[in-house]
């Protein structure tokens, strides 16, 4: 098929890669001149393992990247995958959105053949035939169901393992407005549907752009209530690894997401939380336990914090931290429980000492005037250290050689792969 895709995000880009992949023609359409250049030249705009070799590939081939709209006249199908942050509220901001529909919109009135557009961006229920389809109608000049066919067809992309999640998923959820519409992204589809690991869900619009919410809320709830199992298992001086490793057995839970730590951050929890809360008030329902979800997140990076100073006096040390993206696998820092646990420490008066594998630039790019130091490698954010704090799981911590600090005081937020019997306190095994 041919496709066009408007927005070279993260998702953007990396389904742009994984349908050429798969045998597609597809052109990716930016505003960006810049990431438009970047991908023709056969580069990833995005730190993700397996898309840079991908667009190597198909760039100039079956993948190609511009800044005409045009472009999409040429296509059977384009999909919408555009920015949706948060307001101040939580609610979804969705000036892009409205915006690249409009200049969709406005090159569709161009073609006489039938087009498909699908929503990939994640957004509330009926933002899909309220927001997209009037304005496609508008700016086209055609009538969803005569020439013009709108579908709702969410991602599922975690940030480092993007490629994989697209190209072997659990599921392809479809919400179409006609059988037709549904019947072209089975074909798109059609090679990732084989697979028979890979259900294929279908519903109406309104629940395939709810499905989303409902399945990053589920996990974002379940991870804090392993937060709160473990902080209470350490209260009672309890091992909360040994008891959740017990839970996950229970394959009405399952083994996934069951380490307590640091928390949830990234684009993705955080986001869809808050404007799955945002819009549930706003239809006048008050949404208590997701409400709570994210009180128990937003308190976990603070108490991790309290744990180093149980054993180091903050004022004045020199605190090792290790990670900064949000998870290892990506360069992403938004949301980043690492972040906040920096704020914490200088709250607390000590000089943090970073470093992360990936993440590095992105910090002193998007916090220039945060005072922290900056270390090239684990080693050297160890070195002579008061303490050390683990924000980011990255492989390479794991058999950590602690030796060089001051003090062997570490506590892990994210359960790596270190024997606490080497340490002079090691905190990990109650989170």
């Amino acid at each position: 098929m041919h496709v066009s895709i408007v927005g070279s995000g993260y998702v953007g880009t990396t389904i742009a890669a994984c349908l050429a992949d798969l045998g597609h023609e597809v052109v990716n359409v930016e505003i960006d001149p810049e990431i438009v250049d970047t991908v023709n030249a056969g580069e990833a705009p995005i730190h993700e393992p397996g898309l840079p070799e991908r667009i190597a590939d198909h760039a100039g081939g079956r993948l190609r990247a511009t800044t005409d709209y045009d472009a999409v006249c040429d296509t059977d199908l384009t999909f919408l995958c555009l920015p949706t942050p948060s307001a101040e509220d939580g609610s979804l901001e969705l000036d892009a959105m409205r915006a690249g529909t409009q200049s969709l919109g406005e090159a569709l009135a161009e073609r006489d053949d039938d087009h498909l557009v699908v929503v990939k961006s994640t957004v509330l229920p009926g933002t899909t035939e309220e927001v997209v389809g009037p304005i496609l109608e508008s700016a086209s000049g055609r009538a969803v169901g005569e020439g013009l066919e709108l579908a709702m067809n969410p991602e599922f992309l975690r940030m480092g393992t993007a490629v994989s999640d697209f190209l072997e998923p659990d599921k392809v959820v479809i919400g179409a407005t006609s059988d037709e519409a549904a019947g072209t992204l089975r074909d798109l589809y059609g090679p990732i549907l084989e697979r028979e690991e890979t259900a294929l869900v279908e519903t109406d619009v309104r629940e395939a752009e709810l499905i989303k919410y409902a399945n990053n809320a589920f996990l974002a709830a379940k991870v804090s209530l392993v937060n709160e199992l473990g902080n209470v298992a350490r209260e009672y001086g309890a091992d909360a690894y040994e008891v959740l490793e017990a839970v996950g057995l229970d394959d009405r839970i399952s083994e996934q997401f069951m380490r307590s730590g640091l928390g949830w951050g990234g684009s993705c929890f955080p986001k869809d939380v808050d404007a799955l809360r945002a819009g549930a008030r706003k239809q006048g329902y008050d949404p208590e336990l997701l409400d709570a979800v994210v009180s128990v997140n937003d308190d976990q990076p603070r108490r991790l914090v309290d744990l180093l100073a149980d054993h180091v006096a903050l004022e004045g040390a020199r605190v090792a931290v290790l990670g900064l993206s949000f998870k290892p696998g990506t360069d992403d820092i938004r949301k980043s429980r690492a972040l906040d646990v920096i704020d914490h420490l200088l709250d607390g008066g000590a000089t943090p000492v970073a470093y992360d594998p990936v993440a590095i630039d992105n910090v002193r790019e998007t916090y220039p005037d945060l005072e922290i130091e900056y270390a090239d490698s684990a080693k050297d954010a160890l070195a002579d250290a008061d303490g050390a704090v683990v924000a980011t799981g990255w492989s390479e911590f794991d058999d950590l050689s602690f030796e060089g600090m001051a003090r062997q005081v570490v506590v892990d937020g994210r359960r790596i792969d270190v024997d606490p019997d080497a340490l002079e306190v090691y905190e990990g095994l109650t989170w």
